[in-house]
């Protein structure tokens, strides 16, 4: 079994993950603007993000001899450790109902919000109940500046949204548009983003004429509906992101001593299984019934309309890759350099924001107070991931 032994390869495992984790809610907020059902998406994420955790456990879980104190993944699948199994489970269905959360948030209050004030949330609560269960293995004096900073960066993000919102609806009422108006979904000839041909004209981004053809094609209709529901949904994911950290910690490092004596505890690869597996399955099952009964006035459907919706299928099965690969490595770097260290990947906005500028026109031709609130956020997420880094202690055996 392969194991993350020093700093720096911890703290390359969170930067990966800082990658790979900001990208995949850019690609399911592309296929929602395009008009594909967010069950449909999620239902091909979750595949490939199961796939991944496999890949992982049959790679580096395997990589080397299996000694009874570090067991390899396949030798640990039928030893005595149930207690700490569920912990892991415990770990995928909080994260599953949180990214299940979300998929609907980004459409409600945005990508680049959605992914701060989550973020925050997790790394408020969740970093906290790290420290502590790691045995306060980090440096505390750098650890809760860096939580600090994310507080900081959080406050300058509502303003940022505050600001972008007051801009978005000056644009429209410049046009005489009335937002409660844009209800007939239009289907999808093209991709508006991406620029695909099209019979739809062109609009330049961060114009009245983009939002509302933005607004037409997405397959969630969030003009004239109440922001506070979205917050709502917002803060609930940014709770159920907290928990599955923590959770996941217990699954490895059994600080509770719920496993008999003589048992180990499980390696990182196969809590991230059973972790995976349990994501799996809730999310099968929720989104299989939102199919026939959506939620948020979202389009019905159906299975066999699902499996023969092929559009933008390669990019859901890409998100979830990203999305599996992320959280393995997030949790391999926890491993070694504390999950309260490891907790740096959720500076994940810096990378959601950047694909939100390039890919959906976001802020832009926006004003300039609006320009500097976003300059403020970023640079305070960069200091707030150098900050988290920068506490990372070494697990002792």
């Amino acid at each position: 079994m392969y194991l993350v032994e020093s700093k720096g390869g911890a703290i390359a495992c969170m930067l990966l993950a800082l990658s790979f984790l900001g990208t995949w809610p850019a690609i399911m907020t592309l296929l929602e603007r395009r008009g594909r059902l967010p069950q449909h998406t999620y239902l091909d994420y979750t595949i490939t993000n199961l796939l991944a955790a496999v890949i992982i456990a049959l790679t580096f879980g395997q990589i080397g001899s299996s000694t009874p104190e570090m067991p390899n993944f396949i030798t640990q699948l039928s030893q005595d450790n149930w207690p700490c199994v569920l912990f892991a489970m415990a770990g995928g269905v909080v994260l599953s109902v949180g990214n299940l959360s979300t998929q609907y948030a980004w459409a409600f209050v945005g990508l680049s919000v959605t992914e701060v004030i989550t973020s925050s949330i997790t790394v408020v609560i969740g970093t906290t109940l790290n420290y502590f269960l790691d045995d306060k293995i980090n440096r505390a004096e750098i650890l809760f500046p860096g939580v600090g900073c994310f507080l900081i960066a959080v406050c300058l993000a509502s303003a940022v949204h505050s600001s972008n919102a007051a801009d978005n609806k000056a644009k429209l009422n410049a046009q005489g548009i009335d937002t409660c108006m844009v209800k007939e979904t239009l289907p999808y000839k093209g991709d508006l983003e991406l620029g695909s041909k099209g019979t739809a004209p062109k609009a330049k981004f961060g114009t009245a004429d983009f939002l509302m053809e933005v607004e037409k094609r997405r397959s969630i209709k969030v003009f004239g509906k109440s922001t506070l529901t979205g917050l709502a949904i917002t803060f609930f994911a940014g709770v159920c992101f907290s928990l599955f950290s923590p959770a996941f910690n217990l699954a490895t490092n059994d600080q509770w001593k719920t496993l008999k004596e003589g048992v180990p505890h499980l390696v990182v690869y196969t809590a991230f299984f059973y972790f995976s597996v349990s994501c799996f399955v809730l999310a099968l099952i929720l989104n299989i019934t939102f199919l026939y009964r959506p939620v948020l006035n979202s389009p019905k459907s159906s299975l066999r309309a699902y499996l023969s919706d092929w559009n933008g299928r390669g990019w859901a099965f890409l998100a979830g890759l990203l999305c599996g690969f992320g959280n393995g490595l997030q949790f391999m770097g926890g491993q070694a350099a504390g999950y309260a260290a490891a907790d740096a990947v959720q500076a994940l906005p810096l990378v959601s924001t950047f694909w939100g500028i390039l890919l959906f026109g976001e802020y832009r031709k926006s004003s300039r107070r609006t320009y500097v609130l976003l300059g403020s956020m970023l640079f305070m997420f960069i200091a707030a991931v150098g900050v988290l880094m920068a506490s990372s202690g070494h697990r002792k055996d």
